[in-house]
């Protein structure tokens, strides 16, 4: 890995699994943004897509419960990701020429049923397949379903809140949602700069909307369910957020009872053992603060192997934050949250929700964990 100019990075082809898998082999070598301690975030416009960094994603993870079910609760996840495939459109007299792809991934689990269902999609960002919207346009990421679905997914801007719709005949899935903020938008990081590593480039700008007031419908096996509940929301987008070392990141939402909400992420290296952390502790008024890696600890407790995969993953944690006055036990809904996807030679990983108890076993909270780079030559293409 070589930097030009202080600001960005020249990114080698091995990193773009994803994009060489689709497209064959391409001369993928380009210099791309890398994120910056001092980047001049502007709002509602860094909402939408940032051409010149080579990867970002809109995550939303969610817990729904049924109308007229009371007690029935689904978790959601909802992603999209742009994956830079070239920092320019190449010069080419064709509406096929692209510079990015459009990834999608999307998750229904059915907590008290212990089902977990996931749907995956990988386009080129061109007019027929998908594309990425400019401020004001409300559409932010708009692509062609998967499973021989008629509708698209997309992701808009509405009214202050996120709109996302998904359809999956083939996995018998579907959801639409809106979104509002309950609580303003936290900077992840001083900034918005999150730090993955020492490394010059080991970063992205991060932000999220903790809690998002969410209703709409889930479709599953042609039954519609209408919902309500809370969601969380994670932006991020730069060019080089793994090192060479490192292999994947072990990740947490947590929702607390008590108002206040918990981000912690690992970053991991081939051995296991962790390379680099960072947190941010955000309390019941929505002021949000940058945990230190001294302040808090996660213990692994147990674990869980995947029959599909062959991956083993942690499956139960001890999250601790003394200066905040936490202790959590964090333990998945059901073991097997994990997601496999349709697209060839695309990572899978465990995405899931997760109940949250106090050091008194009482409930404390909910919020979802995502652990990649686990298993066999599964190293995340970031």
């Amino acid at each position: 890995m070589t930097i030009s100019d202080g600001r960005r990075t020249r990114i080698p082809r091995a990193g773009l699994l994803v994009a060489a898998a689709l497209l064959g082999s391409l001369a993928l070598c380009a210099d791309w943004r890398i994120a910056a301690p001092d980047y001049a975030w502007s709002f509602p416009r860094d909402h939408w897509a940032h051409e010149g960094y080579r990867t970002e994603w809109w995550y939303f993870t969610g817990h729904l419960e049924a109308r007229d079910e009371p007690g029935r609760v689904f978790g959601y996840q909802f992603t999209m990701f742009r994956i830079g495939i070239l920092p320019e459109r190449p010069p080419l007299r064709s509406e096929w020429a692209a510079r990015n792809l459009i990834m999608g991934h999307a998750a229904v689990s059915d907590l008290g049923r212990g089902e977990h269902r996931f749907s995956d999609l990988l386009r080129r960002e061109v007019p027929l397949l998908g594309t990425f919207g400019t401020f004001p346009d409300p559409v932010i990421a708009k692509v062609l379903a998967a499973g021989g679905a008629c509708g698209p997914w997309t992701l808009r801007w509405s009214d202050g809140g996120f709109d996302l719709e998904m359809q999956d005949d083939e996995r018998r899935m579907a959801f639409r949602l809106s979104t509002r903020p309950v609580k303003p938008l936290v900077l992840e990081g001083p900034n918005g700069y999150s730090r993955k590593g020492e490394g010059p480039t080991a970063a992205s700008q991060y932000y999220s909307f903790t809690r998002l007031a969410t209703e709409g419908s889930v479709v599953l096996d042609g039954r519609t369910y209408a919902v309500r509940g809370e969601s969380w929301m994670d932006r991020e987008f730069g060019s080089s957020q793994l090192s060479r070392e490192q292999v994947g990141w072990d990740w947490f939402a947590l929702k607390l009872e008590d108002g206040r909400d918990l981000m912690l992420y690992l970053m991991r290296r081939g051995d296991g053992t962790e390379d680099f952390r960072n947190g941010t502790l955000v309390e019941r008024n929505g002021e949000a603060r940058v945990l230190s890696p001294s302040e808090w600890s996660v213990r692994v407790l147990a674990t869980w192997r995947s029959r599909e995969t062959g991956a083993t993953y942690p499956a139960r944690w001890v999250v601790d934050v003394p200066s905040a006055g936490v202790r959590l036990d964090v333990r998945p809904d059901f073991p097997d949250q994990e997601n496999r996807g349709r697209v060839p030679h695309a990572p899978f990983y465990w995405e899931g929700s997760v109940a949250v108890r106090d050091a008194d076993a009482r409930p404390a909270g909910r919020g979802y964990v995502e652990l990649t780079g686990y298993g066999e030559r599964n190293r995340p293409p970031v």
